[in-house]
């Protein structure tokens, strides 16, 4: 596939080597957001009048809010936290026609997600996060990337009460995927990451999601970069197969389990990008620079630097928000000076060895 990475390299970017970091999605909202949007839903009671416009206006600050707290941060690709979104399938499922929602289910410890049933045939009706990425680009001073919930785990997380195939069903919506990523390019977006966190927990269906992906991919402009972000499970039910996806990116959880599973992609070499996971999304304190400086160089042990983006495991909501940005902020920093170190050829790169042998 094309190389569409260099277009987000800063025009001032202080180094020859340019390791990309972003962040996978989701943030924690200011405090006050999720009492309005209560109040907007009318789980809270409120004597003055609050429409649609209140809400949107609520929205608005707290998008660019975030956003500028990503770019405070250093971060070379941002997002705007998922300051509009609920839960990754509940949000999605309101927006598509054949949707149902059933009330809220526990998922692990005190959180829960409003289920959804497939009780129809799947339609697009009307975009569902073109305004979102409009007003963030809008904002922002720097690319951003607009995170999707992919067709396999949006179907994998809601009851079937269709005739279809779970299959056939996840390549209906992955339809409506295309569709939606066709009106975002059209918007101006270039950095497209679909989310299937699903995929490396159920065996065998990584054919499913490839053929998913295909259908995604159909008809997209070669300069938009496609990422796929991927986590919570075994990756050796997933890998080398992953390989032939139509993604340019590769987006894994691996510093949570400590990179017990980083062997997995060094038995067959990368052929993709890498978007490291080098902060973990599951402890609330910040890793300190040397700490994500080290992790890091864990994943030059798989692809070159040319190849690796820098990026949380996964979206950062559930932790305090003064930790989260620190964790950004560390980020940036650990990936600056690894690439000064580069420049310096102070540190090996073990995947460029491996690729030369090969």
């Amino acid at each position: 596939m094309t190389d569409v990475r260099e277009q987000f390299r800063p025009e001032d970017h202080p180094h020859d080597h340019f390791l990309l970091t972003t962040v996978v999605g989701s943030y924690p909202k200011p405090k006050w957001t999720d009492r309005v949007r209560d109040i907007h839903d009318g789980e809270i009671d409120c004597d003055a009048s609050f429409d649609e416009d209140h809400w949107q206006e609520a929205a608005d600050d707290a998008a660019r809010l975030i956003t500028q707290e990503h770019e405070r941060s250093g971060l070379d690709v941002i997002v705007d936290g998922e300051m509009r979104r609920t839960e990754m399938v509940e949000y999605f499922a309101h927006r598509i026609d054949g949707y149902e929602l059933n009330g809220p289910v526990k998922v692990w410890g005190h959180n829960y997600f409003d289920k959804p049933s497939i009780t129809d045939t799947v339609e697009y009706d009307e975009p569902w996060l073109v305004d979102e990425f409009e007003f963030t680009d809008a904002v922002a001073d720097r690319p951003v990337k607009v995170p999707i919930t992919g067709p396999y785990t949006l179907t994998n997380w809601a009851f079937n009460e269709t005739d279809r195939t779970d299959e056939a069903l996840a390549t209906d919506v992955a339809a409506l995927v295309n569709e939606e990523i066709e009106q975002l390019v059209s918007a101006g977006a270039r950095y497209i990451q679909i989310d299937e966190p699903a995929l490396a927990t159920t065996p065998n269906d990584h054919t499913i999601v490839g053929e998913c992906l295909e259908v995604i991919a159909d008809g997209i402009p070669a300069d938009v970069r496609l990422g796929l972000h991927v986590c919570y499970g075994d990756y050796s039910r997933i890998y080398p197969e992953i390989l032939e996806y139509p993604v340019h990116e590769y987006d894994l959880e691996l510093a949570n389990g400590d990179y017990e599973q980083l062997s997995v992609f060094t038995e067959h070499e990368f052929t993709k990008d890498l978007a490291l996971g080098v902060v973990d999304a599951h402890t609330a304190s910040v890793e300190p620079v040397s700490q994500i400086k080290a992790n890091i160089e864990k994943g030059l042990e798989v692809v070159p630097p040319e190849r690796l983006t820098i990026s949380p495991d996964c979206g950062l909501k559930l932790l305090p928000r003064d930790v989260a940005y620190g964790k950004m902020e560390n980020m940036v920093k650990a990936a600056r000076e690894v690439e000064a170190e580069l420049d310096a050829g102070t540190i090996d790169v073990p995947a460029r060895a491996m690729q030369a042998d090969d």
